[in-house]
């Protein structure tokens, strides 16, 4: 798998803006997630604003969704931040209380060569065929993965079918 690196996105809308006090639970904490994912085994990099983190930035031109995509060197690297960092799983635990559930998918995981940083515009493409599409090598879950092959289903015909959030 030294060929290849996993990208992973996941969007959200807060329920109220990222400067309510509701959310200071949220915005109190990304500075220790952040430093955590730096420093944790396998990963290779996160989009971020020059203030450090991606809450500034913008997706499906929504100006209340948040992003967050990062690199990792495998599932199992990716896997074992998400689910069993004492940081992350906190803050993961109190997600509910103030990001409502999207009615689509709102993450997705996809096999970049090794050194590869996508952009949103890859980042949106993605989750869009996964939610068109369901998961496949182009576009998949934690629950539905796919090995890294170089291969996808999707091809440079498909550019024309993005669909917006």
């Amino acid at each position: 798998m030294g060929h290849f690196e996993l990208a992973q996105v996941n969007v959200a809308t807060p329920s109220t803006p990222l400067s309510s006090p509701e959310l200071a639970w949220f915005t109190d904490a990304l500075d220790a997630v952040n430093t955590v994912a730096d420093a944790a085994p396998g990963f290779r990099w996160r989009l971020q604003s020059e203030a450090g983190d991606a809450t500034s930035l913008r997706v499906f031109d929504d100006d209340d969704m948040i992003i967050n995509m990062s690199v990792w060197a495998s599932l199992e690297a990716l896997a074992d931040f998400v689910y069993r960092d004492p940081t992350h799983v906190a803050v993961l635990r109190q997600r509910r209380k103030s990001f409502p559930p999207l009615a689509e998918a709102h993450q997705t995981l996809w096999w970049v060569p090794a050194g590869h940083r996508p952009s949103i515009t890859e980042a949106e493409e993605r989750l869009c065929w996964l939610r068109d599409h369901g998961p496949t090598s182009y576009a998949f879950t934690f629950k539905t993965p796919f090995p890294a092959s170089g291969k996808n289903e999707a091809t440079t015909a498909d550019a024309g079918w993005f669909c917006p959030a």
